[in-house]
């Protein structure tokens, strides 16, 4: 086989999984009924976690499952069943509830546990595509998915079947999610560690340049002292306050040049040539609104102020790029 024809055939192949597994997402939606709302409204009165198990392929599903649902509002974990055979069964509660997985229902590993779950009495949920297994009889509720045909050329390996249960599984933590009214201040408080947590987590608080690091002078201070102020503090600028702190205006690098191209006088008054009516933003402001802010004005720092709009501290679109913000 040549190499154009190769890849024919490998674009053919990709193609050809791709509409079967997509096939068996949108009929996923015919087989979505009141079982799958009692699933959700059970997990939404769990007490305890919710424990998702699941051997091979499909405890890679469950194993993604658990972790979507936890970081969406609903606490859960995986448990691998062969090792829950082997102790890790105690992780589980009775005020717990349970999701199985297997595409047939009858998988060893799985319905092993199944004496011990129904003897502690703790709850079952199961996803399967057979609704007559050993797995969807000891169920308290069973959830079917079953897809026409695998996108393994031989129908064997789980392909288009995991997917649909993946899908599935997304569709529940979503569902669960808008019930329980999560909102992405919840979101961010189980992701501190990413971008994401950082864009919702972040305030300008948290990174403002304040106290003997926040650049400041009176407005009777010359250009050159104030030339001083702003090469102590490496802000490439320094704020103008009058004598009760209240913010009267704004001196750049950019004022620098423009002074200069009019040929002011480097001891003349800060006041004079200081830019009025500068951006601000109000503490407890979104790091990444500040950044949005400083985008639209085309600007580079933005002076934090209070609720009585005195300054506080500054913010430089560095801090932002640093803190991993932007």
């Amino acid at each position: 086989m040549n190499d154009s024809n190769l890849e024919q055939q490998i674009l053919a192949s990709a193609e050809r999984v791709i509409d079967i597994e997509t096939l068996a997402v949108t009929n996923l939606k015919q087989q979505l009924d009141k079982t799958f709302v009692a699933a959700c409204h059970k997990l939404l009165n769990c007490q305890g976690k919710v424990v998702v198990i699941g051997m091979g392929k499909s405890g890679h599903i469950g194993s993604k499952m658990a972790a979507t649902l936890a970081s969406t509002g609903t606490p859960a974990f995986f448990v691998h069943p062969a090792e829950a055979s082997h102790g890790d069964l105690g992780m589980i509660g009775e005020l717990d509830v349970v999701i199985a997985l297997s595409n047939s229902g009858e998988t060893h590993e799985v319905t092993a546990l199944l004496p011990v779950i129904k003897r502690r009495g703790i709850e079952l949920i199961s996803i399967t595509s057979n609704d007559s297994s050993s797995l969807a009889k000891a169920s308290d509720l069973h959830i079917k998915v079953q897809v026409e045909q695998e996108a393994c050329p031989h129908n064997l390996a789980p392909t288009a079947s995991t997917t649909a249960v993946l899908a599935l599984g997304d569709a529940m933590a979503v569902s669960l999610l808008e019930a329980r009214g999560f909102t992405p201040d919840d979101f961010a408080l189980s992701h501190p560690g990413g971008s994401l947590g950082k864009r919702l987590i972040l305030q300008v608080d948290d990174l403002m340049h304040s106290g003997s690091s926040f650049p400041s002078v009176k407005p009777d201070v010359s250009i050159r002292n104030a030339l001083f102020e702003m090469t102590d503090k490496r802000m490439g600028m320094t704020t103008v306050t009058d004598k009760q702190g209240n913010l009267l205006g704004i001196f750049t690098d950019g004022d620098l040049r423009r002074a200069f191209e009019r040929d002011v006088d480097i001891d003349a008054p800060i006041g004079d040539v200081m830019t009025k009516g500068c951006k601000t933003v109000k503490t407890q402001t979104l790091a990444v609104d500040a950044v949005n802010l400083m985008e639209e004005s085309s600007i580079t720092s933005l002076i934090v102020v209070d609720s009585n709009d005195k300054p506080l501290g500054v913010i430089h679109m560095h801090d932002l790029l640093k803190a991993g913000v932007v």
